[in-house]
């Protein structure tokens, strides 16, 4: 079983995004999914298949795509994907850090965008159930693509108008309410904690100090991340240090001890307990359902 951290390498830097299309044959004999290794990206990934058929795992479930499906995968979401069938395939796979796109007016939406709760995969229903937003989000990924290759005069500004049309399109297009918006977020408070607790994951985040750096009292800064993100500031924090630690135990050949140690959790017990929590299972069975495969 293998794994690997994918590089991204931005098309234009200052868009944070790549796109482009592939072209797979079917090998023969066809790989079985376990013979693919996984990997993951800090950017979020979209897919839009023109032709054939394509099979895309997560660890939490396998996708069969067909000419005009897309699908979501979310930040750092360990996948693997192969061509099913004997057809050709020719997919766009469109990479992006949304970040970036989160101005003041959209802020409110940023705790969903952003998987604090809940990973973006949950959102690949949409796409089953409504083939009007599928076609819509295909018609945008394709967009994006012409506007990045073809270079024309304001290229950077129809790129970013179409994310902005493509995240606005998953909002209205969302039935089950995962992106309801919230309270207005102050983006210039927000985003400085948020990249400073993926900075020191590894080290003991004190939510004291950091409401001193985002210039709030300890309390008043309590309630505000709690309202803001969904989530207190420590279970935030949990989820942040549980997330790194899936994938520290599938990339780093590390033991069990020291993934927990290099995520800031020295007690076993409570990595152990917290690791249970947001996954359902132990480390060992979350190592063994990835080796196994997810179910479809």
């Amino acid at each position: 079983m293998e794994f690997f951290q994918e590089p991204i390498l931005y098309q234009n830097p200052a868009l944070c995004l790549k796109v482009w299309q592939f072209t797979s044959q079917p090998k023969k004999p066809s790989p079985s999914m376990q013979d693919i290794r996984w990997h993951y990206h800090k950017e979020v990934e979209f897919l839009y298949v023109q032709e054939g058929v394509h099979e895309i795992s997560t660890p939490n479930r396998t996708y069969t795509l067909k000419a005009g499906d897309v699908m979501v995968i979310g930040s750092s979401q360990l996948h693997r994907g192969r061509v099913v069938g004997p057809d050709t395939l020719v997919y766009i796979v469109f990479h992006v850090d949304l970040e970036p796109y989160f101005d003041p007016a959209m802020m409110m939406y940023y705790r969903r965008f952003s998987e604090v709760l809940h990973p973006l995969e949950e959102l690949n229903y949409m796409f089953e159930e409504n083939a009007a937003v599928r076609a819509e989000v295909a018609r945008i990924i394709e967009s994006i693509h012409k506007e990045i290759l073809g270079e024309s005069k304001g290229y950077e500004i129809a790129a970013s108008m179409h994310i902005k049309h493509l995240l606005l399109t998953l909002l209205r297009g969302d039935t089950r309410g995962l992106l309801q918006a919230h309270e207005h977020v102050d983006a210039s408070a927000m985003k400085p904690i948020v990249e400073y607790v993926d900075r020191h994951l590894a080290e003991k985040i004190d939510m004291e100090q950091v409401a001193r750096r985002a210039g709030m009292s300890y309390f008043y800064f309590s309630k505000y991340f709690k309202r803001a993100m969904g989530a207190s500031f420590t279970d935030y924090v949990n989820r942040k240090r549980i997330a790194k630690a899936e994938r520290l135990l599938v990339t780093s050949g590390r033991s069990i001890a020291e993934v927990a140690s290099e995520v800031g959790i020295g007690n076993m017990a409570h990595f152990y307990e917290l690791f249970k929590r947001f996954n359902g299972c132990t480390p060992k069975q979350y190592l063994k359902s990835l080796n196994a495969g997810p179910v479809g």
